[in-house]
């Protein structure tokens, strides 16, 4: 039997994690210069674009299907290629099984999406094309089935604890962010990295798109209860008090450090605070929600300068933000979990160790699986077509140069500093005016 609240609450929450995207769009749209802005969300537009088809072709089958043989801990079969076999099939959440693919879908854009933001102003669109499927072909699908699928990382057990990641802190934050490293590696660093100011051209879009992901981010958190039950209010009042705890965190960073609170700086330590209760959404209390979000807002905050110390360019704090955030809140799973509807009990709770220690596999291994094949198909792509712009092209602007349009019509903007607009002449300089 169909259930139709618990249908109707993944079919909502499938469209928040959509919006994500979009706002992911918005807010590394804002963060980029304005001569690439349109380049920067239309990266994200095409990921919706591919990521879906591709989805519904293979990826769903490969992430979730059951496989066999010596492979099946790594990836999926093929029982479900183009989603056929799927219509009208019912799952014993009473939710049709098309609902759970179409909400899954979701997920895998947007982590392909997330990946952008590292390689901002300096990435081919033609080989960032390519390197969409063939990423999600070959990393997040494979991942997706190790943590959620039945593979190796949600086969874990230590000491009868077994890997907790409620929403993806593994499978979509560790995963991009280790991508975005490995290509930052691949492309090197902008013209001008640590010389030239590179400040985000737009902090309404950044705040706009950072409002979106929050927003959306109650599908992806609530909504992986796969019920409208208790466990989705528990991920939901996490999800906001963690996030606000963050954005605190970051700000008084900011004020310690730098002497100021910025509006990209509470931006980012929303995205931070998300980040890191997304593994732990509905296994840790909302004391420790907060615990949660404050331990992130404040790493993450420090994270992002290690670009500068490290000499990689991580032009939109992907790694600082995603890599960094999804790494704290798994690992702080092992300290905060609580015994929730049959969960297990992090340290702080009196459980044993064993926990983290699983938790801290699972991160190791899909950071070091992500980052090694990621950085082998950047190169691939690199050498075969090349994957970073002429510098020419990065001078002027990849809108104008790859797009042939521009986010703002400067050459319109020019045309109004005609004399009816302009100021008025000074008594006594018309002469030398004219």
């Amino acid at each position: 039997m169909i259930d139709s609240g618990t249908t109707a609450w993944l079919l909502i929450s499938a469209a928040l994690v959509m919006l994500m995207t979009p706002g992911v769009a918005f807010l590394y749209g804002g963060m980029s210069r304005a001569k690439s802005v349109l380049n920067m969300m239309l990266m994200s537009f095409a990921s919706i674009a591919i990521v879906s088809v591709l989805w519904v072709l293979v990826g769903h089958s490969l992430a979730y299907g059951g496989g066999s043989g010596p492979l099946t801990p790594f990836v999926g079969g093929f029982e479900y290629v183009g989603l056929s076999s799927l219509i009208g099939e019912v799952a014993e959440g009473g939710y049709p099984e098309l609902v759970d693919a179409g909400f899954q879908m979701m997920f895998a854009v947007i982590t392909v999406a997330l990946i952008s933001g590292a390689i901002a102003d300096r990435a081919k669109f033609g080989a960032w094309v390519i390197f969409v499927p063939l990423w999600a072909l070959l990393v997040y699908f494979p991942v997706a089935h190790w943590v959620w699928g039945g593979g190796w990382v949600g086969e874990l057990t230590i000491g009868g604890a077994e890997v907790i990641d409620f929403a993806g802190g593994t499978a979509v934050h560790i995963n991009a962010g280790a991508a975005a490293l490995a290509l930052t590696f691949v492309l090197g660093r902008r013209k001008g990295f640590g010389a030239e100011s590179m400040r985000p051209h737009n902090l309404p879009f950044v705040l706009l798109g950072a409002a979106l992901l929050w927003f959306g981010w109650f599908g992806f958190n609530a909504g992986s209860a796969y019920a409208a039950d208790e466990s989705a209010a528990l991920a939901l009042v996490n999800t906001q008090v963690a996030t606000a705890a963050a954005t605190g965190a970051w700000m008084l960073v900011e004020r310690l450090r730098y002497g100021s609170v910025t509006a990209l700086g509470f931006a980012s330590g929303a995205i931070a605070g998300l980040v890191a209760i997304t593994p732990a959404a509905a296994d840790v209390t909302p004391l420790g929600a907060i615990g949660v979000g404050f331990a992130s807002g404040a790493v993450c905050a420090y994270a992002i300068s290690w670009k500068f110390k490290f000499k990689y360019d991580d032009a939109l704090d992907v790694v600082g933000i995603h890599m960094v955030g999804g790494i704290v809140g798994s690992l702080m799973i092992g300290f905060l979990a609580a015994e929730i509807a049959g969960g297990t009990n992090g340290l702080f709770y009196g459980g044993s160790v064993s926990l983290l220690l699983v938790q801290l596999i699972a991160v190791i291994g899909v950071l070091l699986y992500s980052l090694v094949v990621t950085y082998i198909i950047g190169k691939l792509i690199d050498l075969v077509m090349g994957f970073r712009i002429p510098e020419h092209v990065e001078t002027n602007g990849l809108d104008s140069e790859l797009h042939s349009e521009t986010a703002y019509a400067f050459d319109e903007l020019d045309d109004l500093e005609g004399p009816e607009l302009s100021s008025p002449t000074p008594p006594g300089e018309e002469v030398a005016s004219r």
